[in-house]
Order: structure tokens, then C-alpha cells, then sequence
């Protein structure tokens, strides 16, 4: 996760996550990427059924009922251990989660036991009752999936209507005193609608974005050749990055992220140093607090069927499942051989990543894309789109 409002217009300096000692019980939300620590926000993954079908679902859901699902009684036992074991968030995921009917129960139990509860959901089923009862239990955010403008996102969703559906959960969440924000995940069929999604975060006084690079994971497997390619990539990332100094530079503070491709970090910082930026150095130091990517380390999941895997893209491998044993345990056992190498990834790497001269700040980038491209998890990141030059090995 990359903070561009926050590294190229200036909202965060190196001293704002010192000033909480970096510990991630103690940072607020915003400055939750900078910990010391790395205690894993996670994701749960509460249900695989959805009412939308969308062509790059991770968990390849459809609107059906499925079996398996953790029980309430099993939830709550999770959460408990989460708490104690001081993951800072918990993102309830899907599928759709506001499927689930015991979910508003579950987030307050999180809530209550002092963790920031998080939903990321297609906003669709968020109506104005919906949004009153997610007010009360005190969530942090509620994220919702736009993949473009109205035409291209109902056909990325697979079901007419979803645009304005989603539109009205934001405007309701809004109307209860929620925040909330967009999460907008970048290929070769929306790239073009990325103005439109600036237009309409400003139209709708909407207060943060996510950019997410595709990741070769469930049916988003099969658009790799919809991927952008590296000049593509680039352009994209310079457009996030105008687009968000325009707002700042007219007052309009967005939070502006991108996420799942740290090499997006690296690329800031060249271009800051090309502009001459007085502030490379403190964004160079805040993306070595950062860490680059955090799989296993400071993210993991748990699957609707308890499984925990290093991030919500890895459900081909398990460290284990929270029915036998708690997370915590399951998280910190290092007899797991790719559970150990994961929590020094960059020992690993091969190629030009091991040779990179940003290896610090990136950590090798995404795993599960060098595995699906090349069959082996420690090969290079092919979304990696800087040059050889731009690394240092050219």
C-alpha cells in the first residue's frame, strides 16, 4: 500500500509515525503502513457466496450458498484471539459480507475488544437501515468496489444496475456518518475510466480512493493478458499521481493509495527526485518504514473455512486452519517452511529483485504473480515495470 497523497503531497512527514514509537497498537489508522512491528491486519475472507460476478474475483464467488462457513461461536472465538494477539484491524471481507447475517454482531465484538473494524463490500446491499446499524457498531471505514464508470463497472460486475446500487450505498453511509472510500482495481478494461473515478470522488465529496494493480489470483487469473503492460503501467501511475497533486493543490485532501504493486513506491520517489523535490529524501524514509509487501508478515487471512494464508491471493497454500489451532499460533510458528521464508522474503528473491537496489523498500513485491507467471514463487514480480537502470543493475 502506497500513500501517494501522503508521500508526494506532503500529508505525512518521517516524524509522524515516531511520535507513536511505530508500535501498531498504538498509530492511527493513517499511519498504520509505517509499523515497526508488522502485527498483521487481517482479512476475513466471512463468506464466499455474493450477489454480483465480478470477471476478477480472488475467491471465485457466485450467488449460491455454500457450506463449510465458520459458525458464529467459531468467529467470535477468532476474534478473541485476534484481540489478544494485537492485530491492530480486521477487514471483513467476502465474497459479499453483508450476506452474512450475524456479520454486524461480529465487527462489534471487534469494535469492542478495541480492534478497528473494516468492511470491504460491492455497497450494493448498504441501505439507509444498513448503514444506521454499521454506524452503531462503531466501524472505521467501509471500502466499496467501483471498477469504473457505470457502463464498464456493471459489465467488470456482471450484473446491470450495480454502479448506481453501489452509489447509493456510498451516499448512505455517507448520509450515517460513515467513511468511506473507493477501491478500484486497475486492467486493460477500465484504466481509461480513472479521470472519471477523480471526477466522481470530488463530486460526491468522497474522501479516499484505493488503486489496486491487478493480481493474478481466482478468476483474476484469467485476465493476465488484460494486465497492463509496463509503459501502460507507468502512464497509469503518473495520471494517480497528477491527479491527486491537482486535488491537493486546490485543497481537496483526498487519500489517495495504490495498492498490491510496491514497485509504485520506488517510481514516486525517482520522479520526486527528477522534479527536484525537496522532500525525496523524507519519502525515501518513510518507504523504508513502510517495508514494501507485507505478505505474512504485517497482512494475512482466514478463509470463510478457517484456513489462514499469507494474504487473501494465496488460498493454494495454508499455514494451517483456526478450527485446529488459534491464529496466533498458527501465524507465529516458524516450523512452517514458507511461513519462515515469508517473514524474510527478501533472502529469497531471485533475479533482478535480488539485485534491486529498492529491495528494502518493496521486499520483492508480489509473490503469487511471480508464481503464476514463471511457477516459481521466488522469480521476479512481472509487474514489476521499472527499468534495469531505474534499479540499479543496467
Amino acid at each position: 500500500m502506497i500513500g501517494i497523497s501522503k508521500l508526494y503531497c506532503g500529508t505525512v512527514e518521517p516524524s509522524d509515525p515516531l511520535r507513536y514509537e511505530r508500535r501498531s497498537g498504538k498509530l492511527p489508522s493513517h499511519l498504520l503502513q509505517f509499523s515497526e512491528d508488522k502485527k498483521p491486519v487481517v482479512v476475513w475472507n466471512v463468506g464466499q457466496r455474493c450477489n454480483l460476478k465480478c470477471v476478477h474475483c480472488y475467491s471465485h464467488s457466485q450467488n449460491r450458498d455454500y457450506t463449510g462457513e465458520l459458525t458464529t461461536e467459531e468467529g467470535r472465538a477468532l476474534i478473541e484471539d485476534l484481540a489478544r494477539f494485537g492485530s491492530p484491524v480486521l477487514l471483513f471481507s467476502g465474497g459479499e459480507p453483508l450476506l452474512r447475517k450475524d456479520l454486524p454482531d461480529l465487527a462489534r465484538l471487534a469494535t469492542d475488544r478495541g480492534m478497528r473494524a473494516v468492511i470491504s463490500t460491492n455497497g450494493t446491499l448498504i441501505n439507509t437501515g444498513m448503514a444506521r446499524k454499521l454506524k452503531k457498531i462503531g466501524l472505521s471505514y467501509v471500502g466499496v468496489s467501483l471498477d469504473g464508470m457505470e457502463e464498464t463497472n456493471d459489465r467488470f460486475r456482471g450484473v446491470e444496475g450495480a454502479f448506481q446500487a453501489a452509489l447509493r450505498g456510498i451516499r448512505n453511509c455517507q448520509e450515517a456518518g460513515i467513511k468511506v472510500g473507493l477501491r478500484f482495481t486497475i486492467n486493460r478494461r477500465n484504466a481509461r475510466d480513472i479521470p472519471g473515478i477523480f471526477d466522481l470522488l470530488e463530486k460526491e465529496d468522497i474522501p479516499r480512493v484505493c488503486f489496486y494493480h491487478l493480481v493474478y489470483a481466482g478468476r483474476g487469473s484469467e485476465l493476465i493478458g488484460e494486465d497492463l503492460d509496463r509503459g501502460e503501467t507507468r502512464r497509469v501511475v503518473d495520471l494517480i499521481i497528477d491527479r491527486t497533486k491537482d486535488l491537493h493543490g486546490r485543497e481537496k485532501a483526498m487519500e489517495v493509495l495504490t495498492v498490491d504493486n510496491h514497485s509504485d513506491g520506488p517510481y514516486l520517489y525517482l520522479r520526486m527526485v527528477r522534479e527536484e523535490s525537496p522532500r525525496a529524501g523524507e519519502v525515501m524514509e518513510l518507504l523504508r518504514m513502510n517495508g514494501g509487501n507485507s505478505s505474512g508478515v504485517g497482512i494475512g487471512c482466514v478463509s470463510w473455512d478457517g484456513a489462514v494464508h499469507a494474504d487473501q491471493f494465496w488460498r493454494h497454500y495454508s499455514f494451517g486452519n483456526v478450527r485446529q489451532r488459534p491464529f496466533s499460533e498458527v501465524w507465529s510458528d516458524l516450523t512452517h517452511p514458507l511461513m519462515a521464508r515469508l517473514k524474510e522474503k527478501k533472502k529469497h528473491v531471485k533475479g533482478r529483485c535480488a539485485a534491486c537496489r529498492f529491495l528494502e523498500v518493496c521486499a520483492g513485491n508480489f509473490r503469487v504473480r511471480a508464481e503464476a507467471v514463471t511457477g516459481d514463487l521466488w522469480a521476479p514480480d512481472p509487474a514489476c515495470y521499472l527499468t534495469d537502470e531505474e534499479i540499479g543493475i543496467g
